[in-house]
């Protein structure tokens, strides 16, 4: 009997070990991953690890306890290398191959890098530790990139005493997912607290003691973080057959061949609730999307979509920031409760006459409740704002 293999060993592919085996799947199970660590939890990574708040054991997913009464063939420090689809076989590094009746892809992503040497990135456990290990009063840390990756490094530089210079292409930093207002919002935060925020500067190479911009400037630094996005880890994937594009392509199932699934920051899947293909790189997702495509290869007469409202969340000094819905692409932003001069408020975004999204900065979970409720029922932009205008005064 061939095992059900999963392939990535992070938060989407436990979560989708753990589905099959509440579902009542007896069978074996194979879950590899690259890491050598047990499946760990990568939100803290840019904040409570960084930070130096929690040591690495908090990290854990499940101890290994739980893992072991999962009865699954844990693979860990394993190199996916292929798959054979018509073979139904997955290749590993060294040569070795695991046969599968159902295959599960949760490769994740990696780090974008940019020309040059000894730069940091922060994806892993690694990553955060060795980045950790060199922060400190007096410090001179470069960001290279200020989406919400940096810009949480950068914060928890600045406590620890660093100085940081934070660098980013865009005139106005996250304004393509979040809107210009919002993003100047955020902005203003870390020159409040001292970061030195350069908009609209092109990074030329690395290395020769800091940043080289583009018209030929050397920003110093002691370190560098390169945080300018991730590319899905679908490299082994090439010439197996898969559709590959920006993430493994799948269905609105989650599949993206028979007997195939991808979950998690690796997966490009139709959602229908916004009836456009998309790729999430967010916790929530991954365990979500875990959990959907195991029960789907498990049950496939019981097929459900996999249409959530995507969360996430950041913490930058301060400010917590909540985000529902799918926010690129909006045709509008409006406030809807508090004040923006305050960093304290709650926006909607609207795509066509939907509400797509909502957005809070320093406001209690339960006043962002409503609004996820609205992306999910595909509320009218005009009733379900003004109504919430009405409310606020």
């Amino acid at each position: 009997m061939r095992p059900i293999v999963v392939v990535g060993a992070s938060a989407a592919g436990l979560a989708a070990v753990e589905t099959l085996r509440r579902e009542g799947y007896d069978k074996a199970i194979t879950l590899i991953g690259e890491e050598r660590h047990i499946p760990y939890d990568r939100p803290p990574l840019s904040k409570q690890i960084l930070a130096g708040e929690w040591e690495p054991e908090r990290l854990t997913l499940r101890d290994p306890a739980h893992l072991g009464s999962l009865d699954v063939d844990l693979r860990l420090g394993v190199t996916a290398t292929g798959v054979d689809l018509a073979g139904r076989r997955v290749h590993l590094a060294g040569g070795a191959t695991v046969p599968y009746d159902g295959l599960i892809v949760a490769t994740g992503v990696r780090p974008r890098r940019l020309p040059g040497q000894g730069a940091h990135v922060l994806r892993t456990l690694d990553d955060a530790l060795a980045l950790r290990d060199r922060l400190g009063p007096g410090r001179r840390l470069a960001v290279v990139g200020a989406g919400f990756l940096g810009a949480e490094a950068a914060a928890v530089a600045r406590g620890l005493g660093a100085e940081v210079t934070l660098l980013e292409p865009a005139p106005v930093p996250l304004a393509h997912a979040v809107g210009e207002d919002v993003g100047r919002v955020l902005s203003q935060a870390h020159r409040d607290h001292g970061v030195d925020l350069r908009t609209g500067v092109a990074v030329a190479a690395l290395g020769d003691g800091g940043v080289r911009l583009a018209d030929g400037e050397l920003v110093e630094a002691d370190e560098v973080l390169v945080a300018v996005g991730c590319v899905p880890n679908t490299d082994w994937l090439e010439g197996s057959g898969l559709n590959v594009l920006d993430g493994v392509l799948c269905d609105e199932f989650s599949a993206a061949a028979p007997n195939v699934y991808a979950a998690g920051d690796v997966a490009r899947w139709h959602n229908p609730l916004f009836g456009v293909p998309m790729r999430i790189e967010h916790r929530t997702n991954a365990a979500e999307q875990g959990m959907a495509a195991a029960r789907n290869l498990l049950h496939p007469e019981a097929r459900k979509p996999f249409a959530p409202v995507p969360y996430f969340w950041s913490d930058q000094y301060d400010l917590r920031i909540q985000a529902y819905g799918y926010l690129r692409g909006h045709d509008e932003v409006a406030v809807v409760d508090g004040d923006l001069g305050e960093r304290r408020f709650l926006v909607a975004y609207r795509t066509g006459d939907r509400v797509v999204g909502a957005l809070a900065v320093g406001m209690p979970p339960k006043a962002l409740r409503p609004w996820r409720q609205a992306v999910a029922a595909g509320a009218r932009w005009d009733e379900t704002v003004v109504s919430a205008h009405r409310a606020a005064t």
